[in-house]
């Protein structure tokens, strides 16, 4: 392992990407595709407690068992084992800090070829230091992805490497694509109605559909993204490849600004729908996976099972139809298991969060929880900050969300207490539910920063904060995600608001402005 510290960097086509034909015949490439030195083919599973819990007839294909716990090595030992044997001398480069770099170091390892992966600086230890287990030289380089990327790029370009793109690729593509052989070789294909396929750049959709559509064309075929990084979805949309200016980075492993050119001309064919999930419901389908499987899969490989659930609720009639899942990878980080543990009960819709206004007086506590008993209450937090009102966030056990919660604001109603279902306020589920109470001063304006987490990140943000202006609430709680929170209040007189604005717009950091929004005006203000 080494780091690089040239600091200018090329273009990023660098003429060394593999040519292929313009339509290559992808049913050959994927029965021809040499995948099994290395990979195996992994089960297609039944999710016996889901389905006895709701109804369906759901399997999980176990890509995490994999030896690199993903799917990404199918494509890059494919593309490795098609090189030439001039170019596996020259040696191959790629960009990742994720299950891409596993798989080609691997992939490298095993057919005997130099190996190069450069990761961005703050990649956390336990990936890179895997990736250098697997025998691949690691540069650390850059700040984030982009840096690393120009850094690859230049790489390429001086030592004349072969770049293994992680999707836009047909021997990448072909690769994935004996996933879908794989399943309709392990279960009856008449009985299979639709297969659902996390989508990042495209190369496991394109792959699994370019197999799936030519030999069981019945079978519908189902992308899956975040609402916060919907390329593809976006794309469709558009009738052409977009960028987007931000991603969320929850589900990292489909994290992608734009997706790629051939895997977006292929997925125009092949796709029927795509269904778009939060991270809520991602969490959910963590947790259901391990329940099924004792496994506990990366958020992006429980993307596809969070889009059966919804797609479930939105088509009953689909119940009895058999609905394959693929959980796409295991390398979740162990910090990232408190968010995921907190958010999945609201995810599957088994948690209410609510917030009340209660007079203060003696009895008014019995009588808000009265209310939400016999049900099992998860969290209450409650300070004093006024004599004649206390502002109040409980959460508690459901079974049916919808009618129950109702049941309890119109209960509370009845008591004259002011009761909110917060469940989907992302404000209340991140920051407001940890600092109840206190009083707003004058000309407050409030609102949710998200920049990149890596060691010194919050030093940073504080360091860009304009010493102009007063700040008077804050407020940052590390998830174990890749993206650091946090919640600023800052007084602005209203004769600078133009000024305060054109600051914020240099500061450079995502933000979304609270100032209106019901939960900071009732229990922060």
């Amino acid at each position: 392992m080494r780091f690089s510290t040239t600091n200018t960097s090329p273009a990023l086509n660098t003429g060394n990407e593999p040519e292929a034909p313009e339509h290559p015949d992808y049913l050959r490439m994927i029965l021809t595709a040499r995948v099994y030195d290395i990979v195996k083919e992994t089960p297609l599973q039944e999710a016996v407690n889901l389905n006895a819990k709701i109804g369906s007839k759901i399997y999980l294909k176990r890509e995490d068992l994999q030896p690199v716990f993903s799917f990404k090595i199918r494509g890059a030992y494919n593309r490795l084992a098609h090189l030439s044997d001039e170019e596996k001398k020259r040696g191959v480069i790629a960009c990742s800090a994720g299950n891409h770099a596993q798989g080609v170091a691997i992939s490298a390892q095993k057919l005997g070829i130099k190996a190069k992966i450069v990761m961005p600086i703050p990649t956390p230890a336990i990936k890179w230091r895997n990736v250098a287990r697997l025998g691949a030289e690691v540069v650390l380089f850059g700040n984030d992805f982009d840096e690393a990327k120009k850094e690859c790029a230049r790489l390429t370009a001086e030592e004349g490497l072969m770049d293994i793109p992680p999707f836009d690729d047909p021997y990448v593509i072909a690769g994935q694509g004996t996933i879908g052989m794989e399943i309709l070789r392990q279960h009856d294909v008449s009985k299979i109605s639709t297969i659902f396929i996390p989508i990042g750049g495209g190369g496991l959709v394109a792959g699994i559909g370019s197999y799936v559509k030519r030999i069981a064309p019945h079978i519908k075929i189902i992308g899956v993204e975040t609402h916060d990084a919907c390329a593809m979805n976006q794309s469709l949309k558009a009738g052409d490849r977009v960028l987007l200016n931000e991603v969320g980075l929850f589900a990292d492993g489909a994290a992608v600004r734009m997706v790629g050119k051939e895997t977006y001309r292929l997925v125009t064919s092949l796709i029927d729908d795509v269904v778009l999930v939060n991270n809520d419901e991602v969490c959910a389908a963590i947790k259901d996976v391990f329940e099924d499987t004792r496994s506990v899969c990366e958020p992006t490989g429980a993307l596809a099972l969070a889009a059966i659930k919804k797609y479930l609720h939105l088509h009953p009639e689909t119940k009895d139809d058999v609905h394959v899942a693929i959980v796409s990878g295991a390398n979740v980080n162990f910090d990232r298991l408190r968010f995921i543990a907190e958010r999945a009960e609201l995810g599957e819709k088994t948690e209410a969060f609510c917030t009340v206004i209660i007079p203060e007086r003696p009895g008014s506590f019995m009588k808000m929880i009265n209310q939400v008993n016999p049900r099992a209450v998860t969290e209450f937090s409650y300070r004093y900050s006024d004599p004649d009102e206390a502002h109040i966030y409980i959460s508690f056990k459901v079974k049916n969300l919808e009618t129950e919660v109702k049941e309890i604001l119109d209960g509370w109603s009845a008591e004259g207490f002011r009761g909110i279902d917060v469940s989907d306020n992302e404000l209340a589920k991140c920051h407001a539910r940890y600092m109840v109470g206190g009083s707003r001063p004058v000309n407050e304006r409030v609102f949710r920063f998200i920049f990149p987490e890596r060691p010194g990140a919050l030093t940073r943000f504080l360091e860009g904060l304009d010493s102009t202006w007063n700040v008077s609430l804050f407020h940052y709680r590390n998830h174990g995600d890749d993206m650091g929170k946090v919640f600023l209040g800052v007084q602005v007189p209203p004769e600078e608001s133009d000024q305060f604005n054109e600051y914020l717009v240099r500061l450079g950091y995502q933000y979304v402005e609270e100032t209106d929004n019901v939960v900071y005006k009732s229990f922060l203000g």
